[in-house]
């Protein structure tokens, strides 16, 4: 599956958080956030990016827009990630990916020679609407906070 455009709708969702709350596509409906994706807690790149964004907090927090890491980890990894670097949002479970498929980010990579499917480090804004307002696809980790940001405040 491709990626939605900006002004499509949202795919529908159903997610537990870290700490246990369920977030829906119901949970959401009038809120604008943020869903960024990424491959796995606790690895170098997805760690520097949970980081940047917990360290630009006040920012990221004064544009309104509420903010989730979603990942195909288990709700007991999230919880140990999230404590072990203090993050101050919550962090979704996509186990199975299907979330990540209906977004258009579980797709084939290839490391060392081989190839294998996984996420796709990708980030969507979502208007209060439903509606997806942006899109910044393969981003970064050290680019992301300072990308979202900008489309955040524009």
């Amino acid at each position: 599956m491709s990626l939605p455009n900006p002004g499509d709708a949202a795919p529908a969702f159903r997610m537990t958080a870290d700490d246990g709350q369920l977030v829906s596509t119901e949970s959401l409906s009038g809120s604008r956030f943020v869903f960024y994706f990424y491959p796995k807690d606790d690895t170098p790149g997805c760690t520097r990016q949970a980081c940047s964004l917990r360290d630009n907090w006040e920012q990221v927090l004064a544009t309104g827009a509420e903010v989730f890491g979603v990942s195909p980890d288990s709700v007991a990894s999230h919880a140990r990630f999230r404590a072990k670097y203090e993050l101050p949002y919550r962090l979704l479970s996509d186990e199975g990916h299907a979330v990540a498929e209906a977004f258009g980010v579980w797709v084939e990579k290839t490391f060392l020679g081989k190839s294998y499917m996984g996420t796709e480090r990708t980030t969507f804004v979502i208007g209060p609407d439903g509606r997806i307002e942006h899109v910044l696809p393969r981003v970064k980790p050290e680019e992301h906070v300072g990308r979202l940001l900008e489309l955040l405040a524009a």
